[in-house]
């Protein structure tokens, strides 16, 4: 089996200001200096700029929160995969739980993005992960195999292992609930299951975050579970110190 390099992201969602997005870069990196492992802050449009010039040297990557599926076209406010690899962005999240429920984004146009991102030499994060009512009516592998299978219909093999996946339980974002160890490796073997299906051994390649109210208290046990190679991190990413932290706890 091979071995998955752990991958902690941060997500800023809409916080920070260039300057505030300056400072924490400059914070942050001698906190992670010499950690073997990969590390990254998705961050708002506005801070792509200062974010990659403050991390300029260092292995830091600067991944954008979203993109359009097209490359141009009539899309006032969109972004385009060819737009973030021109400013040098290395990669990109898509499909997270907030664009699915405030802006409408569907699995169909998650189906397009990926490949969209990929042909564009971009690492895409992509976010999947069922809602509250579906957990409890048993029907979280259900919504999992739509959301996998339907953004991975376009994707071949020869690009599948530059693919990361953050499960992301809809009802543990931003709510301080937690997926249990066993809830949270359940689901990340099942994500790597679909993908085996598909791809074969290509899938013990793929890495898979599990994001959720991860912090630096709960990071080290999720962190330790066989199917679970990083974390997509909300709002404790936000402080430089404790982001740090959660990164120490995947080594």
């Amino acid at each position: 089996m091979p071995e998955r390099r752990p991958y902690i992201a941060g997500n800023w969602k809409m916080y920070k200001l260039r300057g505030q997005a300056r400072e924490y870069v400059q914070e942050l990196l001698p906190l992670i200096d010499g950690l073997d492992l990969d590390v990254g802050i998705c961050a708002p449009y506005t801070c792509l700029d200062v974010c990659m010039e403050a991390a300029k040297g260092s292995k830091l990557r600067i991944v954008a929160q979203n993109m359009h599926e097209e490359d141009y076209g009539p899309y006032t406010g969109e972004i385009s995969a060819p737009m973030l690899q021109e400013i040098g962005v290395p990669g990109v999240l898509i499909g997270h739980s907030e664009r699915r429920q405030f802006c409408g984004e569907t699995d169909k146009a998650l189906q397009r993005k990926l490949p969209s991102a990929l042909a564009a030499g971009l690492e895409p994060i992509l976010a999947v992960g069922e809602l509250e009512d579906e957990r409890e009516n048993g029907e979280t592998e259900r919504r999992l195999r739509h959301q996998v299978q339907e953004a991975f219909e376009d994707v071949q093999a020869d690009d599948v292992r530059r693919v990361v996946v953050a499960y992301e339980p809809v009802w543990a974002i931003g709510t301080g609930k937690v997926a249990t160890p066993d809830q949270a490796q359940e689901a990340c073997g099942f994500i790597r299951a679909l993908i085996r299906d598909k791809y074969g051994d290509l899938a013990e390649h793929v890495r898979i975050q599990y994001g959720g109210s991860v912090n630096d208290e709960n990071a080290r046990e999720l962190l330790s579970l066989p199917d679970i190679d990083g974390a997509l991190v909300g709002g404790a990413s936000l402080d430089p110190a404790k982001f740090a932290r959660i990164v120490e706890a995947a080594l």
